[in-house]
């Protein structure tokens, strides 16, 4: 991690020798204006991207990055179309690690290498690397946790998480509470479970010993689904067609209340700050801890909790203008390293790199928890790929998402919709 501001050096070096390169007539002026493009989303509520082009321009004053805004929805369908149309911008982003292989097997990212060998040891990294190349590097390292909401577990006289619990401790905790706020008189649940596939097929995967998307056995997910459907049918949970039909959100179930605990990715933490300061999420004490585990091999603060999450990533498109290939891999040294992981700290987002210097400056937030569990979760697990990367990633994990919805509406059993699931992956999915 010491290696991560030499990177930003070095890429700083390499701008100015390409700006002041030789040639026939004057040499570049080094300090010339320079502008690259990147992609970004949700411009008025993702405060990440101004962060990374602020922090950048402090050190590079003469290069301007001018952000592009996509939908956030529909991004990489729309980043697919740019590409292929060559009207996307200088630098992109990659969401997550499902259509990384896409972008790369398809020559839409051009080699930064160089980059990616002055950041030292940051494990992310490792999936963004083909045949010994970089394509990418991340900036971002969400990971999944549990928030809970310290006041209702208190109103219901149940125990709070205390980073020793494995699934079955997490069930039956969210039916103890649903029962202890029901003689309360209040109608919160004791979770949530959005309707992302990733809330039971991401930790399954994760979390089960030889567990793997790419083999086309999906018998690993039939316990998570199992324990789901448990906690809907004894209303420890809103159903999955009660979240979708009502189009329920992870933000106000939890930030107003209406949820004791909710599993979901650090960036929560972030939109769970400024809800609180809009008035659309309520004030109350809340925390977070490690999420439930396989076994007790991984529970407690002596151990390390294994999780899932994505990186996200910065990659260059190979159309750029070859003047300025420097100042865009000089941005991405920069978004990379230590400096901009404090700084996206700073803003409640989680760095790909997570320093004692980037967990301050997030723990000194107003509003976030400050108890020893919390800052444990935050710093302390092993994270692993919810898509591992593979050219029938994408497929396997669209056709999953379909299973996902027809085992928690009831559409199909749990056995006969993993079957039918591992059929189709091998005839429409593993043998192209």
């Amino acid at each position: 991690m010491k290696r991560a501001i030499p990177a930003v050096i070095g890429a700083a070096t390499a701008l100015t020798l390409v700006l002041a390169g030789c040639g026939d007539s004057e040499p570049a002026d080094p300090n010339a204006p320079v502008t690259i493009t990147l992609a970004a989303w949700s411009l008025s509520s993702t405060p990440e991207f101004k962060t990374l082009t602020d922090g950048f321009k402090a050190t590079h004053p003469n290069v301007t990055v001018e952000l592009k805004e996509y939908d956030t929805t529909n991004y990489d369908t729309q980043m697919t179309a740019d590409l292929a149309a060559g009207t996307a911008p200088d630098v992109y982003v990659m969401k997550n690690l499902k259509n990384f292989h896409t972008y790369q097997s398809g020559r839409q990212l051009l080699d930064v290498s160089d980059v990616a060998a002055d950041l030292g040891s940051v494990p992310a990294l490792a999936s963004y690397q083909v045949d010994g190349k970089a394509y990418a590097v991340p900036y971002r390292q969400d990971s999944w946790v549990l928030f809970y909401n310290k006041e209702l577990f208190a109103k219901a006289n149940v125990p709070a998480p205390d980073g020793n619990w494995t699934w079955d401790d997490y069930a039956d905790a969210a039916k103890r509470v649903t029962t202890g706020l029901k003689a309360a008189g209040s109608n919160a649940t004791g979770s949530y479970q959005h309707i992302f596939q990733s809330t039971v097929q991401g930790f399954a995967l994760a979390q089960t010993p030889n567990a793997d998307l790419l083999s086309g056995d999906f018998g690993y997910l039939k316990p998570y689904y199992e324990r789901s459907l448990d906690l809907q049918a004894a209303g420890a949970q809103p159903t999955f067609g009660t979240a979708k039909t009502n189009k329920l959100t992870y933000q106000a179930q939890f930030g107003k209340q209406q949820s004791a605990m909710l599993l979901m990715g650090t960036w929560y933490m972030a939109a769970l700050l400024n809800q609180r300061k809009s008035g659309d999420a309520d004030t109350f004490q809340w925390g977070i801890a490690p999420a439930p585990q396989f076994d007790k091999s991984t529970t407690g603060t002596s151990a390390t909790p294994v999780t899932f999450g994505d990186p996200t990533g910065m990659g260059i498109n190979p159309k750029i203008d070859k003047s300025k290939v420097a100042a865009a891999k000089a941005f991405l040294g920069y978004v990379a390293g230590e400096d901009a992981g404090k700084a996206l700290a700073g803003i409640g987002t989680t760095p790909a790199q997570i320093t004692d210097a980037a967990t301050a400056a997030l723990f000194a937030l107003d509003g976030v928890p400050q108890d020893d569990l919390s800052k444990f979760t935050y710093a302390t697990h092993v994270v692993k790929p919810e898509n591992p990367v593979s050219k029938h990633t994408a497929g396997l994990q669209n056709l999953l998402d379909e299973t996902h919805s027809a085992i928690l509406s009831d559409s199909k059993g749990v056995e006969a919709a993993l079957s039918e699931a591992q059929t189709r992956a091998k005839n429409e999915v593993l043998n192209q």
